[in-house]
């Protein structure tokens, strides 16, 4: 999205929404917790206004108190919220029912709860044009099948009939904004629309997005704390810290010109694939919001803070008058005229990383609900082909990247590769040995050596388990050790991982999500393994917690000279951390090459569609995404051929149909390692410009 075009005197916008000093507060039984305070914002018609912030920073309970769905302790107790010049706090129930899904819609963060499971997708959006338009049922299921087409799901009358489950994390989403966009609302606030969602999914559904605000003239609320996403698709952003405005105004001014350190720090702890900088989190965390103290609240994590900071009311100042760039700072010009920015990191190609193979994976195949014999004479459904023929090593102190689309196989090779599933076909050799050929004290050792960090630490923690217990319980049952030595490992874990003593008789549920994660980081360290698959260990954490837990995971790769398989769907982290990379689909491996090599041509069509659907942190950046057309072919009946064949914007006819390319060595400037499984040649590979 390019925002050239944007206009800075707003003096003739139509305004939709107006948010005056709004604040809001939960009883809570250790008290009032003050999640908003004096929040105000505009927003007009046909305009997208992000809001950004880290957990904890009163997002999405800005979004509730719009639409008057605060839970019942939750209370406004300041402000006021106008909807097209009507105030909306004291409306009637039956006219804020009216007001909700007709005029203002709401898209919630995950599908999987919002959706009803026991009630087919269509009937669900077809449920609410009944509720709030005067149609007949064949009117209201008309209107369905037409937004569904809107929202690009392919084929709307079959879709419609499927139920929640039966439908990817994209198209849930999809219907979800189906949903909000039935009756034609004037607003729609979006929660956390793409988190979780792979590259090419995400920028679906922000072209979506765009397709809609275009189409509609819909203003949106677009909450994330995604900073690529407000960047792609955001005309103004607003800046949300510990439930207050810290900065606000276009969005090409705040990335361009931050005036905030609280911004900038956000903007220096994000990784980009076009640049190699060290990440700088932000330290410390947000405050406890039951006793809000004096002065400015970022004081205590800000680089700029003074002694004046902690102290008085801390005044919105006007940056710009022409573009109304707004800041809470009593040190903006400082932060301006010398401004927090990551150092250029050296690059990673041109370290010394071992050529010693640690493990080895050679044509490993998994397959799922493989037919028994007497299915496969009278008939039977075929399997899932999650893992098709993989080749793969990971050498002795190297972090190897794993990409690729959900469902492309990628979680699934990891737990495979540490004997968590059986293997169906191929041989995994670690250390030279052949996993599947070890005895009982043998597979002992392998687990005490091969570890694994899953994407969710809320359900990979045992929640009726203190943390110095689960960190004392891989010492117990991998290594040869006593109880005095398993609790001091316990200690040096939980420091290493920059936690004090004080966490290990925490439960899990009294940690935030980033300290959660160190946990579970810690106690795959435990027993000093050789090699850790790191299963989207950062996907869900915001940018200054991902920024943390990246810069300990190398840190301790280099303390241990472990090993890594880092499992991910965003680039910029996997070109941050990883010193080769692998690129997958479809349960086969496509690409494989130095992180250097990766990220420049020639690359396989699909790395390029990927490279191309990562959003930039470059608002005025013009987009050039490739488009795949359609989804990813069913692993139980994979196309013959290239697996990428039916997708491919570069296929070029029968050869791709019916002959399946082998990984081919490109030669790269530098030497470098660079396979490619792709019919067309060097030259048609390193063409920029998609056929």
């Amino acid at each position: 999205m390019s925002h050239e075009s944007y206009p800075t005197d707003r003096k003739n916008w139509n305004s939709i929404l107006e948010v005056d000093s709004l604040s809001v507060t939960y009883e809570t039984p250790t008290g009032g917790v003050q999640a908003l305070r004096d929040v105000s914002l505009s927003l007009e018609t046909g305009e997208t206004v992000g809001i950004v912030g880290e957990s904890g920073s009163g997002k999405s309970t800005l979004a509730l108190s719009l639409l008057q769905y605060l839970d019942d302790n939750g209370q406004v107790t300041n402000g006021s919220i106008q909807f097209k010049d009507r105030e909306i706090q004291n409306l009637p129930k039956v006219e804020l029912q009216n007001l909700r899904g007709k005029q203002i819609a709401h898209v919630p963060q995950d599908p999987n709860t919002s959706l009803n499971p026991s009630l087919c997708v269509g009937e669900q959006i077809s449920e609410t044009i009944r509720e709030h338009e005067d149609v007949t049922n064949q009117e209201a299921r008309e209107r369905m099948h037409e937004i569904l087409k809107t929202v690009r799901i392919g084929d709307p009358e079959y879709n419609a009939e499927r139920y929640p489950h039966e439908l990817s994390g994209g198209m849930q989403q999809r219907v979800l904004i189906a949903m909000a966009l039935s009756c034609n609302p004037e607003l729609l606030i979006l929660d956390e629309p793409t988190t979780g969602l792979d590259v090419t999914t995400q920028a679906k559904i922000l072209d979506l997005i765009q397709e809609l605000k275009d189409s509609f003239d819909t203003a949106i609320i677009l909450i994330t704390h995604d900073l690529s996403v407000i960047a792609e698709t955001c005309d103004r952003v607003t800046i949300l810290y510990a439930g207050e405005v810290m900065e606000q105004g276009p969005v090409t001014e705040i990335f361009n010109n931050p005036a905030n350190p609280y911004t900038q720090g956000l903007l220096a702890a994000i990784p980009r694939v076009k640049e190699d900088r060290k990440l700088n989190p932000i330290p410390g965390k947000i405050p406890d919001l039951t006793e809000i103290s004096d002065g400015c609240i970022f004081a205590e994590r800000c680089e700029f803070s003074e002694r004046d900071c902690k102290s008085g009311e801390i005044t919105t100042e006007v940056v710009d008058e022409r573009t109304n760039h707004q800041t809470r700072c009593r040190r903006w010009s400082d932060a301006i005229e010398d401004p927090i920015e990551p150092d250029i990191e050296p690059d990673r190609s041109s370290a010394s990383t071992s050529s010693e193979e640690l493990l080895k994976a050679e044509d490993v195949k998994k397959y799922f609900g493989e037919n028994s014999f007497f299915d496969q004479i009278f008939g039977g459904e075929p399997p899932v082909k999650a893992v098709d023929g993989v080749d793969l090593t990971v050498n002795k102190g190297e972090t190897l990247g794993l990409v690729g689309e959900s469902g492309c196989g990628k979680s699934t090779l990891g737990s495979t590769l540490l004997k968590l599933l059986d293997i169906t076909d191929g041989e995994i050799t670690f250390n030279g040995e052949n996993i599947n050929s070890l005895d009982s004290s043998g597979l002992q050792e392998f687990r005490s050596n091969a570890q694994i960090v899953f994407q969710n630490p809320h359900s990979s923690l045992n929640p009726r388990k203190r943390v110095g217990n689960q960190l004392k319980r891989p010492l117990k049952l991998l290594t040869d050790s006593n109880n005095d030595e398993r609790h001091e490992r316990m200690s040096e874990l939980l420091d290493q991982v920059g936690l004090d003593s004080n966490y290990a008789s925490r439960y899990p549920h009294e940690l935030s999500g980033g300290e959660k994660q160190r946990v579970a980081i810690a106690r795959a360290f435990a027993a000093q393994p050789a090699f850790i698959v790191l299963d989207e260990p950062v996907s869900s954490l915001d940018v200054s917690v991902q920024a943390t837990i990246l810069n300990l995971l190398s840190m301790l790769r280099e303390e241990y000279n472990s090993s890594y398989l880092f499992i991910s769907h965003d680039l910029s982290v996997v070109k941050h951390i990883s010193d080769r990379i692998a690129v997958m689909y479809l349960g086969e491996i496509v690409e494989v090459g130095s992180q250097k090599s990766i990220f420049e041509p020639p690359y396989h069509p699909y790395t390029r569609a990927l490279l191309s659907a990562n959003p930039d942190l470059d608002p005025n950046r013009e987009s050039d995404r490739v488009q795949l057309e359609g989804n990813v072919p069913s692993p139980r009946d994979p196309p013959s051929g290239c697996p990428f064949h039916t997708r491919c914007p570069q296929y070029m006819g029968a050869k791709c149909e019916h002959q399946e390319p082998e990984l081919k060595t490109i030669e790269t400037d530098d030497g470098d390692t660079h396979q490619i499984a792709c019919h067309l040649d060097e030259e048609e590979l390193a063409d920029e410009i998609s056929r």
